[in-house]
C-alpha cells in the first residue's frame, strides 16, 4: 500500500513539473531561418504561442530597438492577420547601400482580422531584417501580446548574467559572425545549393555521355558481328561450291 501511495505521488509530482515546465517554456522567441549575420540580412520567424487556456491570441507587437536601429523590416503577409509597420526619426541618420536614412522601423503590428491563435496552438509571423548591426551580437526585441479577454502579456524583461530567468523574457535574434558577402546564411546556403546543383548536372552529363559512349560503341559492335557472320557464310557457300566442282 505504501508503495503505492509512493508511486502515485511521484507520478503527480512528475507531471507538475512537466506541465509547469511547458508553461514557463511556452514565451514569444524570434527564430532565424539559417543565420543572421552581423551586417547581413535575414529572415526570421516571430513565434507566438498561446498561454491561456480560455483566450485566444488576437494581437502581438514587436518592438526594435532604437540603439541599433534596422532601416528594413518587411512583413510576409500571414493570411487572416494584418500588418502594420510603424517608422520613427533616427537621432543620426543611416548609411545604406550609399543612401542616407532618416527614420528606421520602430514596430511591427499584427492584428487578427479573421484569425486567432487559440489555446493549445502557436503562430509564426516571418520578417525580413536588414541591415543588421556589426557592433552587436543580439537585438532585443520586446513584444506585447494580447489576448480576446483584453489580457496584455508583456514579454520585455532582458535576462541578466548571474540572475534567475524572468518570468516574461523579451524575445532576443542571436547573431552570428559577419559574412563576406554581407547577405547572411541565406545567401551562402544558395551559393552551397548552387554549387550541389553544378555538381549533380555534371554528374548528369557524364552518365549521359559514357551512356551514349556505351551504347554508340555497342552498335558498331553489332555491326561487326554482323559483316563477320555475313563474310562466314559467303565463305561456307564459295567453300562448298568449290568442293562439289
Amino acid at each position: 500500500m505504501n508503495l503505492s501511495r509512493i508511486a502515485v505521488a511521484g507520478g503527480l509530482a512528475l507531471s507538475s513539473v512537466v506541465l509547469f515546465s511547458g508553461t514557463a517554456f511556452a514565451h514569444v522567441t524570434v527564430q532565424p531561418q539559417g543565420e543572421a549575420a552581423k551586417g547581413g540580412y535575414a529572415t526570421v520567424n516571430v513565434k507566438v504561442p498561446n498561454e491561456r487556456d480560455n483566450a485566444s491570441t488576437v494581437k502581438i507587437e514587436v518592438n526594435f530597438p532604437t540603439d541599433h536601429p534596422l532601416a528594413s523590416v518587411m512583413p510576409q503577409p500571414v493570411a487572416g492577420w494584418k500588418a502594420e509597420v510603424t517608422k520613427g526619426k533616427l537621432a543620426e541618420p543611416l548609411e545604406l547601400h550609399g543612401k542616407k536614412i532618416e527614420e528606421a522601423v520602430t514596430k511591427v503590428t499584427w492584428t487578427a482580422d479573421g484569425a486567432k491563435i487559440g489555446p493549445g496552438q502557436f503562430q509564426q509571423f516571418p520578417l525580413s531584417l536588414g541591415q543588421l548591426p556589426e557592433d552587436a551580437d543580439q537585438l532585443v526585441l520586446k513584444a506585447v501580446q494580447t489576448y480576446d479577454n483584453n489580457e496584455v502579456v508583456r514579454w520585455i524583461e532582458e535576462s541578466k548574467k548571474g540572475a534567475d530567468a524572468p518570468q516574461n523574457p523579451a524575445p532576443v535574434l542571436k547573431l552570428s559572425a559577419a559574412a563576406d558577402d554581407h547577405h547572411g546564411g541565406g545567401a551562402a546556403t544558395d551559393d552551397k545549393a548552387d554549387a550541389k546543383a553544378e555538381g549533380k548536372a555534371d554528374a548528369k552529363a557524364t552518365h549521359a555521355e559514357a551512356a551514349a559512349s556505351s551504347d554508340t560503341t555497342a552498335r558498331v559492335l553489332g555491326v561487326i558481328g554482323i559483316l563477320v557472320g555475313v563474310a562466314g557464310v559467303a565463305f561456307g557457300v564459295l567453300a562448298g561450291r568449290r568442293r562439289s566442282a
